[in-house]
């Protein structure tokens, strides 16, 4: 499983024989079945994790109990409740694998340890955490500018696979609406 990391971090970075053996130690290898939360609301998230496969969604409760899901992601990326993991303070998030899902996880400490230790790894640390903010604000500008049906075309263009993977109340729920509108869009594409 380490190798699919190993190549996603040589695509911005170069990679010494040492600092390969310490991302092999410091990412341990985790497997999980669908509906499965790996991480607790009202906890510190544990770990930052690296899809090797399967879907993934961070969902909160909201006052009257329905889920929300704010993000859902797939192979190859990296996955947590961010902002509480690095601040190490309490999530009101939920982490979920919808599907089976092969991780590589690491914990804050190792994180810590593996930036303090690799300029490389510091590098791409970086890179992803600007990778998640950048992903963050271009979702917020879509969920106010575009329209629910044009917000649908963008996900499937972006990624295909998903609706044959991904239970359609936890799709219409990351584009901001209710099942009923994602059926009446999906019918109206199809026709």
């Amino acid at each position: 499983m380490h190798d699919k990391l190993l190549q996603y971090i040589r695509l911005g970075q170069e990679i010494t024989p040492e600092e390969i053996e310490t991302v092999k130690t410091c990412f341990e290898p985790v497997k999980f079945s669908r509906n499965t939360v790996i991480e607790e609301a009202g906890k510190v998230p544990n770990y930052l994790y690296y899809i090797v496969s399967g879907y993934l969604r961070l969902f909160y409760m909201d006052q009257n109990g329905n889920q929300v899901t704010t993000h859902i992601n797939c192979p190859p990326d990296f996955f947590t409740s961010y902002t509480h993991f690095i601040n190490k303070t309490r999530s009101d998030d939920f982490v979920e694998c919808i599907t089976d899902c092969e991780l590589l996880r690491i914990s804050k400490a190792n994180l810590d340890h593996l930036v303090a230790h690799s300029r490389m790894m510091k590098d791409f640390s970086i890179s992803v955490f600007q990778q998640s903010i950048a992903y963050n604000e271009n979702r917020s500008r879509e969920l106010s500018a575009l329209s629910a049906e044009q917000r649908y075309l963008k996900l499937l263009k972006e990624f295909p696979d998903i609706i044959q993977h991904v239970p359609i109340q936890y799709i219409a729920s990351f584009l901001g609406m209710k099942p009923e509108s994602l059926s009446r869009i999906r019918r109206k594409i199809i026709n």
